[in-house]
């Protein structure tokens, strides 16, 4: 069975920068098992990167979220914590401009998977997000979001988020 874990925006800006939460910081280390068990395990290492430049305030999402982050460059655009040190492992890491990654969805339409899990940040946002594109790249891989693996600013949200991914058939754990 091929298998891929992928890690959404586990970022600087979004554990202790411009949109941090203390939530996210409890990550750090059950994000790394999981890439370390993940590499170990011969299964395929995937990261996206939330991106943008000075320009971001002008955008559609600036627009809306009018907090610069993950500015390409800047300490807050890097992997955060000890998941940084599994960049290295990557298969491919997804630049990404907005919340989901169509290259990401273009990759694994192109090179399919059996089992695809999903972990980071933010539940809500980007998690969901790139769930989705998954599932539509590969309607018949089996998906899993371990809800300890991945959160949010908002409690509320997050708990929406993840009802939202069990009717689109992801396996939450």
């Amino acid at each position: 069975m091929k298998q891929a874990l992928i890690v959404v925006d586990y970022q600087v800006d979004f554990v202790n920068g411009s949109l941090g939460f203390e939530q996210a910081k409890a990550l750090d280390s059950i994000i790394a098992k999981k890439c370390e068990d993940a590499i170990q395990q011969g299964i395929d290492l995937f990261f996206t990167l939330d991106t943008h430049d000075e320009s971001y305030l002008a955008g559609e999402e600036g627009v809306h979220l009018p907090v610069p982050h993950c500015v390409q460059g800047t300490p807050g655009h890097e992997v955060y914590g000890s998941v940084k040190k599994f960049l290295v492992h990557a298969k491919k890491v997804f630049i990404k401009h907005t919340f989901p990654s169509l290259d990401l969805a273009t990759y694994l339409k192109n090179h399919p998977y059996d089992q695809v899990e999903l972990c980071g940040l933010v539940s809500n946002i980007c998690v969901l997000s790139n769930a989705v594109m998954v599932k539509s790249a590969l309607p018949n891989a089996h998906l899993i979001i371990d809800a300890t693996a991945t959160s949010s600013y908002d409690a509320t949200a997050h708990e929406q988020a993840l009802s939202i991914l069990r009717g689109l058939h992801v396996e939450i754990r």
